[in-house]
């Protein structure tokens, strides 16, 4: 086993983590999911035994092997473990998100079908050859789904339901029929992902290398980020970095609280060689139904529901999220903004014939999420994750991060 070393970056974390961002919607708990799905799309899994003797590395210098690593073309085989403590989606019905391509949407639609990663074990296959092809296919017993990014065209296939999703980018990566950049794609490689949790390293971060291992037949170290503060609901990520070429195989992210990991993913067979060529080409079968995402659905909004040159969110009324702003620093960071109209979480129906603004199989949903608290600020709702946490204030306030219930409810005590 490689001696330990450790070091500590000092540069200040530029984002708070895209899960905080795009938690704080609306409907509190759906966006936690929606973050937790996008956050997990292309992590890789399962890491054989043995400790490789290596030569001695600081954690700064393996950072460095990462930023530096070049490796553009791979293929190989994933398993994703995540447990996020949701409860299940059954039940919500037309509450769920979906797809947003064309009329009605689609099955096939990534938006929609990709959040089945939030939960549960899953195998993939993924495959790239540099920065214009891109393919991932999730696979089932009895289905298989599939991303595919080939140049200017994206293409996404449901063989369950037999559906096919079709968005074309014109020259520069703009989508046809929408103003400003297309919606990015869910990280391809590992590395994206392990380059979003180093944002996150400042001097409130500890970085260290502890030891090595051995991950889909290949020499890895391991590089391990924890919180110095107390109150976030990460414990630790580690990261098996290649010890030849610096892409990271594995990433585990362990919670504060203890327990089985909220995410633990890694390769189980990788090859960096060329894929072929065919990998990447794809004909809609005969008799599939396909929807063309022509963007009018989603004209000016970006991915993240901002409109494009604006800096704030919006409400699924259009109304915008206001107040945005961030609370603390580092890990313990929380945003904070202002739910359209000045209210709490929507009510569901009451009585027969009632009107609400939540079904009640939703209004179920969301209660089963959430611990009712009270402090100077108020009274309000915490929604959990083993992630993810958000309190939603009755006077309609928000804030979220990967802090736990007392962080959430010292923050909004603070604003007062």
């Amino acid at each position: 086993m490689a001696p330990n070393d450790s070091a500590h970056t000092t540069e200040e974390a530029r984002d708070l983590v895209a899960g905080r961002r795009k938690a704080a919607r609306y409907l509190v708990p759906v966006g936690v999911a929606g973050v937790a799905a996008a956050t997990i799309g292309l992590v890789p899994a399962l890491a054989a035994s043995g400790d490789p003797d290596l030569p001695k590395i600081s954690a700064q210098q393996l950072i460095e092997k990462i930023a530096a690593s070049d490796a553009q073309q791979l293929s190989g085989t994933m398993k994703i473990k995540t447990d996020l403590g949701l409860p299940s989606f059954g039940g919500l019905g037309s509450f769920a998100p979906k797809g947003g391509a064309g009329k009605g949407g689609s099955s096939a639609s990534p938006d929609s079908k990709l959040m089945e990663l939030a939960s549960g074990s899953h195998t993939l296959r993924v495959a790239a050859d540099g920065p214009d092809k891109q393919k991932l296919s999730v696979l089932d017993n009895a289905s298989e789904y599939s991303v595919i990014h080939s140049g200017a065209d994206v293409w996404a296939y449901d063989s369950a339901s037999n559906e096919v999703y079709h968005s074309k980018r014109a020259p520069g990566g703009v989508r046809e029929g929408r103003p400003g950049k297309a919606p990015e794609a869910l990280p391809a490689t590992p590395k994206a992902l392990a380059e979003q949790a180093l944002k996150a390293v400042d001097p409130t971060t500890s970085v260290t290398v502890d030891g090595t291992s051995h991950v889909a037949g290949r020499d890895a170290y391991q590089l391990v980020i924890k919180p110095k503060q107390s109150g976030s609901t990460i414990g630790a990520i580690r990261i098996a970095v290649d010890a030849k070429n610096g892409v990271p195989l594995k990433f585990t992210l362990a919670p504060s609280g203890g327990g089985k990991a909220v995410i633990d993913a890694g390769f189980a067979k990788v090859d960096f060689g060329k894929p072929s060529a065919s990998t990447f080409d794809f004909t809609p079968p005969k008799g599939a139904k396909v929807t063309q995402d022509d963007g009018k659905g989603h004209e000016g909004k970006g991915h993240d529901g901002r409109a494009h040159g604006g800096k704030d969110l919006k409400g699924s009324r259009g109304e915008e999220f206001k107040g945005l702003n961030v609370i603390g620093k580092g890990w313990n960071s929380i945003a904070r903004l202002d739910v359209p109209g000045g209210k709490g979480i929507p009510s569901a129906p009451s009585g027969k014939g009632g009107k609400g603004d939540v079904p009640p199989e939703a209004r179920k949903f969301l209660d089963s999420l959430g611990d009712k608290v009270t402090g100077k600020f108020g009274s309000g709702t915490v929604f959990k994750t083993r992630l993810i946490n958000a309190l939603v204030t009755d006077d309609g306030k928000v804030y979220v991060g990967a802090v736990n219930k007392d962080a959430l409810v010292n923050a909004a005590n603070a604003a007062k």
